[in-house]
Protein backbone atom coordinates (compact mmCIF):
# COMPACT_ATOMS: atom_id res chain seq x y z
CA UNK A 1 0.00 0.00 0.00
CA UNK A 2 2.86 2.73 1.33
CA UNK A 3 4.48 2.05 -2.74
CA UNK A 4 1.43 2.39 -4.63
CA UNK A 5 1.25 6.09 -2.29
CA UNK A 6 4.73 6.65 -3.57
CA UNK A 7 4.20 5.89 -6.94
CA UNK A 8 0.88 7.53 -7.22
CA UNK A 9 2.63 10.90 -5.30
CA UNK A 10 5.85 10.47 -7.70
CA UNK A 11 3.63 9.87 -11.04
CA UNK A 12 1.55 13.58 -10.29
CA UNK A 13 4.51 15.66 -9.55
CA UNK A 14 6.32 14.09 -12.95
CA UNK A 15 2.80 15.05 -14.54
CA UNK A 16 3.02 18.64 -13.77
CA UNK A 17 6.41 19.19 -14.33
CA UNK A 18 5.51 18.04 -18.15
CA UNK A 19 2.39 19.83 -18.15
CA UNK A 20 4.75 22.76 -17.27
CA UNK A 21 6.98 21.91 -20.17
CA UNK A 22 4.15 22.14 -22.50
CA UNK A 23 4.74 25.86 -22.53
CA UNK A 24 8.32 26.83 -22.34
CA UNK A 25 7.99 30.47 -23.51
CA UNK A 26 10.73 32.25 -22.54
CA UNK A 27 9.71 35.70 -24.20
CA UNK A 28 7.02 37.31 -26.21
CA UNK A 29 6.46 34.35 -29.20
CA UNK A 30 9.90 33.00 -28.40
CA UNK A 31 10.00 29.43 -26.73
CA UNK A 32 12.46 26.73 -25.45
CA UNK A 33 11.92 23.22 -27.23
CA UNK A 34 15.09 21.51 -27.24
CA UNK A 35 15.27 18.10 -25.21
CA UNK A 36 16.51 16.99 -21.54
CA UNK A 37 19.05 14.53 -21.74
CA UNK A 38 18.38 12.65 -18.58
CA UNK A 39 20.93 9.43 -19.41
CA UNK A 40 24.36 10.94 -20.84
CA UNK A 41 27.20 10.74 -17.84
CA UNK A 42 30.05 11.24 -20.34
CA UNK A 43 30.48 13.96 -22.80
CA UNK A 44 33.93 13.70 -24.74
CA UNK A 45 35.99 12.27 -21.74
CA UNK A 46 33.77 15.13 -19.27
CA UNK A 47 31.94 13.29 -17.16
CA UNK A 48 28.27 14.53 -16.71
CA UNK A 49 26.86 13.43 -13.61
CA UNK A 50 24.26 15.46 -13.91
CA UNK A 51 22.66 14.56 -17.54
CA UNK A 52 22.29 17.60 -19.89
CA UNK A 53 19.99 19.82 -22.24
CA UNK A 54 20.14 20.23 -25.87
CA UNK A 55 18.04 23.92 -26.31
CA UNK A 56 16.45 25.04 -29.18
CA UNK A 57 14.67 27.93 -29.92
CA UNK A 58 11.57 29.00 -31.69
CA UNK A 59 10.53 32.32 -32.89
CA UNK A 60 7.41 33.53 -34.38
CA UNK A 61 7.91 36.50 -36.59
CA UNK A 62 4.95 38.18 -38.27
CA UNK A 63 6.01 37.45 -41.45
CA UNK A 64 8.59 34.47 -40.48
CA UNK A 65 9.30 31.42 -38.02
CA UNK A 66 12.74 30.96 -37.25
CA UNK A 67 14.38 27.36 -35.71
CA UNK A 68 17.47 27.92 -33.71
CA UNK A 69 19.74 24.91 -33.64
CA UNK A 70 18.53 21.45 -33.28
CA UNK A 71 19.03 18.76 -30.97
CA UNK A 72 21.05 15.53 -30.87
CA UNK A 73 19.28 13.09 -33.47
CA UNK A 74 17.97 10.12 -31.35
CA UNK A 75 15.79 12.85 -29.69
CA UNK A 76 14.45 14.54 -32.82
CA UNK A 77 10.70 12.78 -32.36
CA UNK A 78 10.75 14.20 -28.99
CA UNK A 79 11.77 17.62 -30.22
CA UNK A 80 9.18 17.46 -33.13
CA UNK A 81 6.47 16.84 -30.56
CA UNK A 82 7.88 19.74 -28.55
CA UNK A 83 7.90 21.84 -31.51
CA UNK A 84 4.38 20.61 -32.51
CA UNK A 85 2.75 21.58 -28.76
CA UNK A 86 3.13 25.29 -30.11
CA UNK A 87 3.09 25.65 -34.31
CA UNK A 88 2.92 22.77 -36.64
CA UNK A 89 6.47 22.25 -37.98
CA UNK A 90 5.92 22.32 -41.07
CA UNK A 91 5.06 26.06 -40.59
CA UNK A 92 9.24 26.70 -40.14
CA UNK A 93 10.04 29.10 -42.39
CA UNK A 94 14.05 29.01 -41.39
CA UNK A 95 16.32 27.06 -39.45
CA UNK A 96 19.76 28.95 -37.90
CA UNK A 97 22.39 26.88 -37.46
CA UNK A 98 24.86 28.68 -34.77
CA UNK A 99 26.93 25.22 -33.95
CA UNK A 100 26.96 22.22 -36.26
CA UNK A 101 28.25 19.54 -33.63
CA UNK A 102 25.88 16.56 -33.67
CA UNK A 103 24.25 17.29 -30.51
CA UNK A 104 22.63 20.38 -31.66
CA UNK A 105 22.55 19.18 -35.51
CA UNK A 106 21.66 15.78 -35.71
CA UNK A 107 17.98 16.12 -36.50
CA UNK A 108 18.61 18.59 -38.92
CA UNK A 109 17.84 16.27 -41.48
CA UNK A 110 14.85 15.34 -39.97
CA UNK A 111 13.36 18.81 -39.66
CA UNK A 112 14.42 19.73 -43.49
CA UNK A 113 12.56 16.75 -44.41
CA UNK A 114 9.27 17.76 -42.67
CA UNK A 115 10.11 21.62 -43.22
CA UNK A 116 10.89 21.38 -46.84
CA UNK A 117 14.57 20.95 -48.39
CA UNK A 118 14.45 24.43 -49.70
CA UNK A 119 13.66 26.27 -47.10
CA UNK A 120 17.22 28.25 -46.09
CA UNK A 121 19.57 27.12 -43.31
CA UNK A 122 21.47 30.36 -42.24
CA UNK A 123 25.02 29.64 -40.72
CA UNK A 124 28.83 31.30 -40.78
CA UNK A 125 31.02 30.43 -43.81
CA UNK A 126 32.46 27.47 -41.49
CA UNK A 127 29.13 26.46 -40.51
CA UNK A 128 28.50 25.84 -44.61
CA UNK A 129 31.58 23.20 -44.98
CA UNK A 130 30.97 20.90 -41.73
CA UNK A 131 27.01 21.06 -42.50
CA UNK A 132 27.10 20.07 -46.32
CA UNK A 133 30.38 17.59 -44.98
CA UNK A 134 28.07 16.03 -42.50
CA UNK A 135 24.15 16.42 -44.45
CA UNK A 136 25.10 17.18 -48.48
CA UNK A 137 23.47 19.79 -49.91
CA UNK A 138 20.71 22.31 -48.80
CA UNK A 139 19.81 25.61 -49.32
CA UNK A 140 22.45 27.04 -47.23
CA UNK A 141 22.41 30.83 -46.62
CA UNK A 142 25.66 32.31 -45.18
CA UNK A 143 25.88 34.92 -42.94
CA UNK A 144 29.06 36.70 -41.13
CA UNK A 145 29.03 39.62 -38.04
CA UNK A 146 26.38 41.89 -38.21
CA UNK A 147 24.34 40.55 -40.85
CA UNK A 148 20.85 40.98 -39.64
CA UNK A 149 17.63 39.39 -40.81
CA UNK A 150 14.45 40.69 -40.50
CA UNK A 151 11.10 38.35 -39.61
CA UNK A 152 8.46 40.66 -39.14
CA UNK A 153 8.41 42.50 -35.94
CA UNK A 154 12.00 40.88 -34.86
CA UNK A 155 15.67 41.49 -35.93
CA UNK A 156 18.25 38.90 -35.54
CA UNK A 157 21.71 39.94 -36.60
CA UNK A 158 24.63 37.46 -36.23
CA UNK A 159 28.19 37.34 -34.51
CA UNK A 160 30.86 34.90 -35.40
CA UNK A 161 32.23 33.71 -32.66
CA UNK A 162 34.83 31.33 -34.39
CA UNK A 163 36.76 28.70 -32.01
CA UNK A 164 34.00 29.00 -29.28
CA UNK A 165 34.64 25.85 -29.47
CA UNK A 166 34.55 24.98 -32.83
CA UNK A 167 35.55 27.60 -36.16
CA UNK A 168 31.50 27.36 -37.25
CA UNK A 169 30.53 28.69 -33.66
CA UNK A 170 28.33 32.17 -34.43
CA UNK A 171 25.87 33.55 -32.06
CA UNK A 172 22.42 35.03 -32.75
CA UNK A 173 21.09 37.85 -31.39
CA UNK A 174 17.27 39.21 -31.25
CA UNK A 175 17.48 43.23 -31.02
CA UNK A 176 13.75 44.17 -29.98
CA UNK A 177 14.15 41.20 -27.25
CA UNK A 178 17.23 41.84 -26.30
CA UNK A 179 18.57 37.96 -26.36
CA UNK A 180 21.47 36.45 -27.29
CA UNK A 181 21.24 32.90 -28.19
CA UNK A 182 25.14 32.09 -27.38
CA UNK A 183 25.39 28.63 -28.89
CA UNK A 184 27.88 26.43 -26.20
CA UNK A 185 29.10 29.75 -24.20
CA UNK A 186 27.82 30.13 -21.18
CA UNK A 187 25.90 26.88 -21.05
CA UNK A 188 26.43 23.78 -18.39
CA UNK A 189 25.34 20.07 -18.71
CA UNK A 190 22.85 19.75 -16.57
CA UNK A 191 19.43 18.50 -17.03
CA UNK A 192 16.44 19.90 -14.99
CA UNK A 193 12.81 21.02 -15.95
CA UNK A 194 13.28 24.28 -14.78
CA UNK A 195 14.52 27.01 -17.40
CA UNK A 196 16.31 29.64 -15.73
CA UNK A 197 19.58 30.05 -13.87
CA UNK A 198 16.99 31.30 -10.94
CA UNK A 199 14.95 28.43 -10.37
CA UNK A 200 17.95 26.45 -9.48
CA UNK A 201 20.07 27.74 -7.05
CA UNK A 202 23.64 27.82 -7.71
CA UNK A 203 24.00 25.25 -10.08
CA UNK A 204 24.53 27.15 -13.48
CA UNK A 205 27.20 28.56 -12.20
CA UNK A 206 29.07 25.73 -10.20
CA UNK A 207 28.23 23.21 -12.98
CA UNK A 208 29.20 26.35 -15.54
CA UNK A 209 32.71 26.42 -14.14
CA UNK A 210 32.91 22.97 -14.84
CA UNK A 211 31.86 23.28 -18.53
CA UNK A 212 34.44 26.61 -18.69
CA UNK A 213 36.87 24.54 -17.30
CA UNK A 214 36.71 20.87 -19.71
CA UNK A 215 35.29 22.65 -22.87
CA UNK A 216 36.16 26.73 -23.41
CA UNK A 217 40.02 26.61 -21.39
CA UNK A 218 41.56 25.89 -24.30
CA UNK A 219 39.97 29.17 -26.09
CA UNK A 220 40.31 31.35 -22.82
CA UNK A 221 42.03 34.33 -25.21
CA UNK A 222 39.29 34.22 -27.67
CA UNK A 223 36.49 34.07 -25.12
CA UNK A 224 38.37 37.42 -24.04
CA UNK A 225 38.31 39.04 -27.51
CA UNK A 226 34.54 37.56 -27.71
CA UNK A 227 33.38 40.02 -24.46
CA UNK A 228 35.47 42.88 -25.28
CA UNK A 229 33.73 42.90 -28.50
CA UNK A 230 30.42 42.76 -27.18
CA UNK A 231 31.43 45.62 -24.57
CA UNK A 232 32.58 47.62 -27.97
CA UNK A 233 28.80 46.74 -29.76
CA UNK A 234 27.28 48.07 -26.37
CA UNK A 235 24.74 44.59 -26.74
CA UNK A 236 21.35 44.80 -24.60
CA UNK A 237 21.34 41.56 -22.93
CA UNK A 238 17.97 40.84 -20.96
CA UNK A 239 18.92 37.25 -21.90
CA UNK A 240 21.41 34.97 -22.15
CA UNK A 241 20.24 31.21 -24.21
CA UNK A 242 23.24 28.59 -24.36
CA UNK A 243 22.57 25.10 -26.26
CA UNK A 244 23.19 23.53 -23.03
CA UNK A 245 21.39 23.96 -19.43
CA UNK A 246 20.08 26.98 -17.71
CA UNK A 247 18.91 30.40 -19.15
CA UNK A 248 19.91 33.29 -17.91
CA UNK A 249 17.19 36.25 -17.49
CA UNK A 250 18.32 37.98 -14.04
CA UNK A 251 20.31 41.09 -14.61
CA UNK A 252 22.53 39.88 -11.72
CA UNK A 253 22.90 36.35 -12.87
CA UNK A 254 23.86 37.32 -16.53
CA UNK A 255 26.61 39.92 -14.85
CA UNK A 256 27.73 36.96 -12.55
CA UNK A 257 27.85 34.30 -15.71
CA UNK A 258 29.80 37.21 -17.76
CA UNK A 259 32.16 38.30 -15.03
CA UNK A 260 32.87 34.75 -13.81
CA UNK A 261 33.79 34.18 -17.57
CA UNK A 262 36.53 36.95 -18.11
CA UNK A 263 37.57 35.70 -14.75
CA UNK A 264 37.95 32.01 -15.83
CA UNK A 265 39.52 33.13 -18.87
CA UNK A 266 42.17 34.94 -17.40
CA UNK A 267 42.95 32.10 -15.07
CA UNK A 268 42.67 34.02 -12.35
CA UNK A 269 44.10 31.74 -9.45
CA UNK A 270 43.37 31.35 -5.50
CA UNK A 271 45.70 30.86 -3.04
CA UNK A 272 44.56 26.43 -3.33
CA UNK A 273 46.92 23.41 -4.42
CA UNK A 274 45.77 20.59 -5.80
CA UNK A 275 47.75 17.03 -4.60
CA UNK A 276 46.72 14.85 -7.05
CA UNK A 277 47.82 11.22 -7.40
CA UNK A 278 47.63 7.31 -8.10
CA UNK A 279 49.02 5.02 -6.00
CA UNK A 280 49.55 0.87 -6.31
CA UNK A 281 50.39 -0.09 -2.28
CA UNK A 282 49.66 3.36 -1.20
CA UNK A 283 53.13 4.66 -0.59
CA UNK A 284 52.96 6.96 -2.91
CA UNK A 285 49.49 7.94 -1.19
CA UNK A 286 51.13 8.62 1.70
CA UNK A 287 53.55 10.89 -0.10
CA UNK A 288 50.61 12.93 -1.37
CA UNK A 289 49.41 13.37 2.11
CA UNK A 290 52.55 14.47 3.52
CA UNK A 291 52.92 17.52 0.80
CA UNK A 292 49.40 18.45 1.60
CA UNK A 293 49.81 18.75 5.27
CA UNK A 294 52.80 20.59 4.96
CA UNK A 295 51.26 22.91 2.37
CA UNK A 296 48.10 23.61 4.91
CA UNK A 297 50.38 24.09 7.76
CA UNK A 298 51.41 27.40 6.14
CA UNK A 299 47.97 28.40 6.62
CA UNK A 300 48.02 30.63 3.68
CA UNK A 301 47.02 28.13 0.85
CA UNK A 302 43.62 26.12 0.92
CA UNK A 303 45.16 22.32 -0.43
CA UNK A 304 42.49 19.89 -1.60
CA UNK A 305 43.91 15.93 -2.04
CA UNK A 306 42.74 14.41 -4.98
CA UNK A 307 43.32 10.50 -6.53
CA UNK A 308 42.69 9.55 -9.79
CA UNK A 309 39.95 7.45 -10.20
CA UNK A 310 38.08 8.28 -7.08
CA UNK A 311 37.61 11.91 -8.63
CA UNK A 312 36.97 12.07 -12.60
CA UNK A 313 39.70 14.08 -14.75
CA UNK A 314 37.46 16.25 -15.55
CA UNK A 315 36.54 17.31 -11.36
CA UNK A 316 40.18 17.95 -11.59
CA UNK A 317 40.47 19.65 -14.44
CA UNK A 318 37.31 22.04 -12.81
CA UNK A 319 39.40 22.23 -9.83
CA UNK A 320 42.83 23.26 -11.51
CA UNK A 321 41.02 26.20 -13.23
CA UNK A 322 41.45 28.39 -10.16
CA UNK A 323 44.70 26.49 -8.52
CA UNK A 324 47.91 27.79 -8.38
CA UNK A 325 49.56 24.80 -8.48
CA UNK A 326 49.70 20.92 -9.74
CA UNK A 327 51.61 18.37 -7.53
CA UNK A 328 51.44 15.38 -9.23
CA UNK A 329 52.49 11.94 -7.88
CA UNK A 330 52.39 8.40 -9.55
CA UNK A 331 54.95 5.25 -8.34
CA UNK A 332 56.46 3.70 -11.16
CA UNK A 333 54.97 1.09 -13.84
CA UNK A 334 56.80 -0.97 -16.05
CA UNK A 335 59.17 2.03 -16.60
CA UNK A 336 56.78 4.40 -16.97
CA UNK A 337 53.88 6.06 -15.23
CA UNK A 338 49.90 4.17 -13.94
CA UNK A 339 47.31 4.13 -16.88
CA UNK A 340 45.09 6.83 -15.03
CA UNK A 341 48.13 9.57 -14.24
CA UNK A 342 49.13 9.43 -18.26
CA UNK A 343 44.91 9.85 -19.06
CA UNK A 344 44.82 12.70 -16.74
CA UNK A 345 48.03 14.18 -18.44
CA UNK A 346 46.78 13.52 -22.19
CA UNK A 347 43.62 14.94 -21.16
CA UNK A 348 44.99 18.39 -19.14
CA UNK A 349 47.86 19.00 -21.73
CA UNK A 350 44.98 19.50 -24.59
CA UNK A 351 43.21 22.26 -22.46
CA UNK A 352 46.20 24.00 -22.29
CA UNK A 353 45.87 25.62 -18.44
CA UNK A 354 47.79 28.77 -18.20
CA UNK A 355 49.97 30.42 -15.33
CA UNK A 356 50.08 26.90 -13.09
CA UNK A 357 53.31 25.80 -11.30
CA UNK A 358 53.82 22.24 -10.51
CA UNK A 359 56.09 19.54 -8.88
CA UNK A 360 56.60 15.85 -9.38
CA UNK A 361 56.91 13.07 -6.82
CA UNK A 362 56.58 9.64 -6.36
CA UNK A 363 57.63 5.95 -4.76
CA UNK A 364 59.81 3.29 -6.81
CA UNK A 365 60.84 -0.24 -6.36
CA UNK A 366 63.96 -0.29 -9.05
CA UNK A 367 64.08 2.65 -11.45
CA UNK A 368 62.32 5.06 -10.89
CA UNK A 369 60.92 6.40 -13.95
CA UNK A 370 57.93 7.90 -13.46
CA UNK A 371 58.96 11.06 -11.51
CA UNK A 372 60.47 12.24 -14.18
CA UNK A 373 58.20 11.53 -16.71
CA UNK A 374 55.97 13.61 -14.63
CA UNK A 375 57.80 16.35 -14.61
CA UNK A 376 59.02 16.42 -18.26
CA UNK A 377 54.98 16.23 -18.81
CA UNK A 378 54.40 18.88 -16.26
CA UNK A 379 56.88 21.01 -18.50
CA UNK A 380 55.74 20.23 -21.74
CA UNK A 381 52.52 21.99 -20.59
CA UNK A 382 54.33 25.03 -19.48
CA UNK A 383 53.88 24.56 -15.81
CA UNK A 384 56.77 26.67 -14.03
CA UNK A 385 58.64 23.70 -11.73
CA UNK A 386 58.99 24.96 -8.37
CA UNK A 387 60.87 22.06 -6.45
CA UNK A 388 63.01 19.86 -7.06
CA UNK A 389 61.12 16.62 -7.51
CA UNK A 390 60.33 14.02 -4.76
CA UNK A 391 61.31 10.38 -4.90
CA UNK A 392 60.68 7.48 -1.80
CA UNK A 393 62.26 4.32 -2.53
CA UNK A 394 59.81 1.74 -1.73
CA UNK A 395 58.18 2.69 1.92
CA UNK A 396 58.36 6.34 3.35
CA UNK A 397 60.11 6.82 6.68
CA UNK A 398 60.09 8.28 8.88
CA UNK A 399 63.32 10.62 8.02
CA UNK A 400 61.08 10.62 4.42
CA UNK A 401 57.81 11.65 5.76
CA UNK A 402 59.18 15.16 8.04
CA UNK A 403 61.11 15.62 4.39
CA UNK A 404 58.44 15.65 2.27
CA UNK A 405 55.69 17.63 5.08
CA UNK A 406 59.10 20.26 4.73
CA UNK A 407 58.72 20.48 0.78
CA UNK A 408 54.71 21.02 1.41
CA UNK A 409 55.58 24.25 3.47
CA UNK A 410 58.26 25.11 1.17
CA UNK A 411 55.62 25.00 -2.07
CA UNK A 412 53.75 26.67 -0.26
CA UNK A 413 56.24 29.46 0.66
CA UNK A 414 56.63 30.11 -2.91
CA UNK A 415 53.02 30.13 -4.16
Amino acid sequence: MVKKTHEKTVCTKISNREEEMDNNQIAENIYQVGVIDWNIRDFHGYSTDYGSTYNAFLIIGKEKTVLIDTVKARFSKEFIDNISKIIDPKKIDILISNHTEMDHSGSIPRIMHLIGKDKPIYCSPAGERNLKAHFGNYNYKVVKSNDTLDIGGKTLSFLETKMLHWPDSMFTYIKEDQILFSSDAFGQHYASFKLFSDEEGHAAFTQGKKYFANILLLFSKQVLKLLEKIKEMDLKIKMICPDHGFLFRKEKDINKIVSLYEKWSRQESLNKALVVYDTMWHSTEKMAKEIAKGIAASGKINVKLLKLGEHHRSDIITELLDSKALILGCPTLNNGILPKVADFLTYMKGLKPKGKKGVAFGSYGWSGESIKIIEESLKEANFEIVSEPQKVLFVPDKQSIKALFETGKKIAEKL
